[in-house]
């Protein structure tokens, strides 16, 4: 990395709301890293709430309103939907396929809400988007509709190996056109309860401001498309199994300090937000993960489901798995 990059990723330490644009004060920043809030003392909403935000050093985005989650619609479902799943040869098929889902789906919600909300997770999710950059779909997705999203970070510097936002922009958000102040990078100058409290907070102005869509059937934000990928235990975002967070039915975004995989301190989607995206794709690829894939889609009854058996999206959930991950089934 560049000196001029490196700086650039150091001075940003904020995601952007839609209030007001502002430049970066580096010439050299690249074009996709999120933009610093500006000082707005208050912005009136249209669901009776008003967001704060200050010039302090942290920047945060006071929120207050008469947010009232469902309750009863908040609880996981017990009753597991039939999940589609394709299996194909390679990944490189599998990337094909995946681009095709993405770009469909872009051109669906575009037309009917002239807005794509998209959530990115980590891992080798990032690698599998890459026919995204390449012909036809580089030219012919409405790039500028795009809204991106991270399901879950790790609290590190941007510019850190760790994070998931260094791995998307590295190898996706920097080679399309979405407008950087439509991606929402969390506050990596917070502690994780802090950041994950702060990036509640700005998708709940989101809501208030119809980038989002709520669930009517939950009342969490409703994401056009969430890609996610699970990981060799079966865990999807930073919810492991019989980690206590597995069971969070009223945040909308959490924290851990004690991931049982390294760094420890993370933010995450909790699962009602996840399930309450209209469309997810869950791309799993190599025989590592092909035990838990068995597990997961396979006909043995258990009490104790994986995480990854607990994502069921409002509308369709496709498992993207390549010939490998699917051995076992």
């Amino acid at each position: 990395m560049g000196s001029s990059t490196a700086a650039a990723y150091a001075n940003l330490r904020t995601f952007p709301t839609r209030l007001q644009s502002v430049q970066s004060s580096a010439s050299s920043s690249p074009p996709y890293l999120p933009l610093i809030r500006p000082f707005v003392s208050s912005v009136k909403t249209s669901l009776n709430s008003t967001v704060s935000l200050t010039s302090s050093k942290s920047r945060t985005c006071y929120y207050r309103s008469n947010w009232k989650v469902k309750s009863s619609m908040a609880e996981i479902s017990s009753e597991r939907k039939e999940h589609k799943k394709e299996i194909f040869e390679t990944e490189e098929v599998l990337s094909v396929a995946l681009a095709k889902y993405t770009a469909d789906l872009s051109e669906k919600f575009v037309k009917e809400r002239g807005a794509f909300t998209v959530v990115l997770s980590g891992g080798s999710l990032i690698k599998s988007l890459r026919k995204l950059v390449e012909a036809p779909y580089v030219a012919s997705i409405d790039w500028a509709k795009w809204y991106v999203f991270w399901v879950d970070e790790r609290v590190v510097p941007k510019d850190h190996p760790d994070s998931n936002y260094k791995l998307a922009y590295d190898g996706f958000l920097s080679k399309v056109p979405i407008p950087s102040g439509q991606v929402y990078a969390i506050n990596d100058s917070l502690p994780a309860e802090g950041a994950a409290d702060d990036y509640e907070t700005c998708l709940k102005h989101l809501v208030n401001t119809n980038v989002l869509a709520v669930s009517t059937a939950s009342g969490f934000p409703k994401f056009d498309l969430q890609l996610l990928g699970m990981g060799p235990d079966g865990h999807v975002a930073s919810l492991f199994p019989g980690h206590p967070l597995v069971n969070e039915k009223e945040r909308w975004v959490t924290f851990i300090k004690d991931s049982p995989k390294p760094p420890p301190e993370r933010i995450t989607f909790t699962f009602p937000v996840i399930n309450s995206s209209a469309y997810i794709a869950l791309v799993v690829v190599g025989a590592g993960k092909s035990e838990v894939v068995g597990k997961a889609l396979g006909n043995e009854k258990s009490s104790n489901l994986l995480p990854v058996q607990m994502v069921s999206p409002e509308d369709e959930m496709i498992w993207f798995l390549d010939k490998e991950a699917a051995s076992k089934l």
